[in-house]
């Protein structure tokens, strides 16, 4: 079922943007400052590519996206467009051949993930798939973030996604959930964040 377009949708569309998802990561750069210009990031899961288009203006002008997806995205680059590069891979985050192209376009300073699963309709099967995702998004961080770097990745809660946030505690100097006010208020979506990753 299609949802009504909200406050934050109709605010989206307004500034170019083609989800409302890039408020939740423009609140989480308010408050935690993961993105620096010059920095190389890779976006999971980015799909329309909000994420992907805001980053691209918070980088000033250099620096890297490489973006990750089934789809296609569908944003348009800032008006007089963007010094910093953008490249788009279409691929399974769990193909051996994506995980070799991420790896050789690294090594990041921020990997985001806010990849979610063709929803079913079942809360238990939904929040498992989920978290496969976010599972498989830390992996590709393990593997090519730079030691210092950030990680930001969404689940549903599910009961089983505390000892995903464990793994994360244990890979980064700080962990911590926290769930963006523009998330709507009957989603299960969380977001674990990991600052520093530990050499």
């Amino acid at each position: 079922m299609r949802r009504s377009e909200d406050f934050f949708s109709r605010r989206a569309r307004q500034q170019g943007f083609p989800a409302r998802s890039v408020f939740k990561l423009q609140e989480m750069q308010d408050r935690f400052r993961l993105i620096r210009p010059g920095a190389r990031i890779l976006d999971l899961g980015a799909a329309p590519g909000s994420w992907s288009r805001f980053c691209l203006e918070k980088l000033a002008g250099r620096g890297r996206v490489v973006a990750v997806d089934l789809n296609e995205p569908s944003f348009r680059l800032p008006e007089g467009g963007t010094a910093a590069e953008f490249r788009f891979l279409k691929g399974d985050l769990f193909s051996a051949e994506i995980e070799r192209q991420v790896a050789e376009l690294g090594p990041y300073e921020l990997v985001l993930s806010d990849a979610a699963p063709h929803t079913s309709g079942s809360s238990l099967v939904d929040s498992q798939a989920s978290l496969e995702l976010a599972r498989r998004a830390f992996e590709l961080a393990g593997a090519c973030l730079r030691p210092g770097g950030n990680l930001v990745l969404k689940v549903f809660q599910g009961g089983e996604e505390g000892a995903l946030l464990e793994r994360i505690r244990g890979a980064f100097a700080r962990a911590r959930a926290f769930k963006p006010g523009a998330s709507r208020s009957e989603s299960r979506e969380v977001y674990f964040l990991g600052f520093a990753k530990k050499p």
